[in-house]
């Protein structure tokens, strides 16, 4: 595998920003885009719900752009700086929403531990075809520096500031999602470049008008919480296990925490298999395994079928685009350190030489 791309931008203009992004990636955003369009169209075709991508991207801007117009901006600029129609940059940032309006359910996705003040983690988990469509990041200019990953023509997803702020990201589905809000990419990109504290990342997340659901870990020095986001509103989760060295502890999968965000689950009622990964973690972490670091987070997030629970996710080799799913990285956010750790896999195949060092400042 040839080596990740690692963009760095320092642009204080949120639209030349965006525009750089967008000349450096505009081959990769343009083959990711291609796998996208195809995807709505499976997705879509599944459900017999006709999207009209083009349409529901430009709401996800609109909605944006009365929200964070810097951010709106950035997304136009990455538009101009790799050739493509405005609509086609804004529907990567919105691509979970409109995935959610198709509705499609889907098995497998990521799966995220913390380990209150010292580290948290997960898989991230996606289409196998995508595996070649993110890249590391590391951007200057706005209020805040930050590093992390995120797919190509997106503006973030999971990453580290240099205030110490982290974001881990799951998908959630309720049974109002859609295409109306702020995309919940660019609520996590807000959180990247302007959280100096815990308070502010819960404080943009929960005012954030968003139409799809995503729990956004938080993760600082000191303290921690899974902010479960969904057009019902939204939720903070703060560390509810405990183990007998006095560590608070976090463990988030692909359903809803909250009790009124529940009853509108989607996601959970359609792929069970959810709450067999929130078990088996919640198991080993009271059976004691531990989380001081990267290597620990690797061993605690492998987890295959034949364990009870599939946390490490593989591709079938003869299954069709919408159900290869993949375990395509394992992320580590280490606050205290100002450092962000990724392994270009799954955690499986992880080993001490086979991370990225990312840092904030």
């Amino acid at each position: 595998m040839s080596p990740r791309t690692h963009l760095r931008i320092e642009e204080a203009d949120p639209r030349r920003r965006g525009r750089e992004r967008g000349q450096r990636l505009s081959a990769d955003i343009a083959r990711g885009w291609r796998t996208y369009a195809e995807l709505f169209e499976v997705a879509a075709a599944a459900t017999g719900v006709t999207l009209d991508v083009p349409a529901l991207a430009l709401r996800s801007l609109a909605a944006t752009r009365a929200w964070a117009p810097e951010l709106a901006g950035e997304v136009e600029g990455v538009a101009e700086g790799a050739g493509v129609p405005l609509w086609v940059a804004a529907a990567l940032n919105a691509r979970t929403e409109i995935l959610a309006t198709a509705g499609t359910p889907r098995a497998g996705e990521c799966s995220t531990v913390v380990r209150a003040g010292v580290l948290g983690g997960q898989t991230w988990d996606w289409h196998e075809e995508l595996a070649d469509g993110w890249h590391l990041q590391s951007v200057r200019g706005d209020a805040v520096a930050f590093t992390g990953i995120t797919e190509h023509g997106i503006l973030a997803k999971i990453g580290l500031n240099e205030a110490g702020v982290g974001v881990l990201f799951n998908i959630l589905g309720h049974a109002d999602d859609g295409a109306d809000g702020v995309p919940v990419h660019l609520v996590a990109r807000k959180v990247l470049g302007g959280a100096r504290s815990y308070a502010e990342a819960v404080g943009i997340l929960t005012e954030a008008p968003v139409s799809a659901s995503t729990v956004v870990t938080v993760v600082t020095a000191d303290r921690a919480a899974c902010v479960e986001l969904s057009p019902a509103g939204a939720a903070v989760i703060t560390p509810d296990l405990t183990t007998p060295d006095g560590s608070a502890w976090l463990v988030h999968t692909n359903h809803f925490a909250d009790p009124a965000l529940a009853a509108g689950e989607f996601r959970g009622r359609a792929e069970p298999e959810t709450y067999d990964r929130a078990r088996l973690l919640a198991g080993r972490i009271r059976d004691g395994w531990r989380l001081d670091d990267a290597d620990d987070l690797a061993a605690l997030l492998t987890a295959h079928q034949s364990d009870g629970a599939e946390v490490c996710c593989h591709a079938s080799a003869d299954g069709r685009l919408g159900t290869r799913w993949a375990s395509l990285a394992t992320i580590a956010v280490e606050p205290q350190a100002g450092r962000l750790m990724v392994h270009d896999g799954g955690p499986c195949s992880a080993h001490p030489s086979a991370w990225t060092a990312l840092r904030a400042g």
